[in-house]
């Protein structure tokens, strides 16, 4: 996965109803250690990393780079959000488009937080790079993403194998600008 190209990188800060779109920052190292350490995000995942492991190797500034979002709720990271360029997906449907990814920490699942951060960074997207198609892969076993991924506009492209699961690829169509 690769940045998404000439897209200025960071944006101001994306704002909707009850969150806030960011860069991250230090304060928000403890939080990513918890997102990358907890079994119950990484079900799907492939598991979670040791904790120690993560204390060592995490930046002061964690996932700093283009495309990265932090979900901030209240002044406090609460999630992620993801958007790469797909350029060595297992899918050749995949392959070349805006991949959108998410974590959220599980005492901020359940409140609609995640469909409400991936519409405004899709939101966000269309409007950088009008016409972009944005794929989304999930397991099929994790019902919650796979409801989101139809809230958020994705269909259905295909169904494979890969980390000793099923996956679901889905497509959300290029929104086109009005003129």
């Amino acid at each position: 996965m690769t940045e998404l190209g000439s897209v200025a990188w960071p944006p101001e800060p994306i704002r909707t109803e009850r969150l806030v779109l960011r860069e991250s920052a230090a304060r928000d190292r403890p939080a990513f250690i918890e997102l990358l350490a907890s079994p119950e995000v990484n079900t799907y995942l492939g598991g979670p990393r040791p904790r120690d492991e993560l204390e060592r190797e995490l930046p002061g500034t964690p996932e700093r780079w283009s495309g990265s979002f932090v979900v901030d709720l209240d002044g406090a990271m609460i999630g992620q959000i993801l958007l790469r360029r797909a350029t060595q997906h297992r899918r050749p449907a995949a392959v070349g488009k805006a991949d959108l990814g998410y974590l959220f920490l599980p005492r901020a699942w359940g409140f609609g937080y995640a469909a409400e951060a991936c519409a405004a960074a899709l939101d966000w997207l269309d409007g950088v790079l009008p016409g972009e198609p944005v794929v989304l892969t999930t397991q099929t076993a994790n019902v919650g993403s796979m409801r989101l991924a139809a809230k958020l506009g994705f269909t259905e492209v295909e169904r494979f194998h890969a980390w000793d699961a099923e996956q679901w690829l889905g497509l959300r169509s290029p929104v086109t600008p009005s003129a």
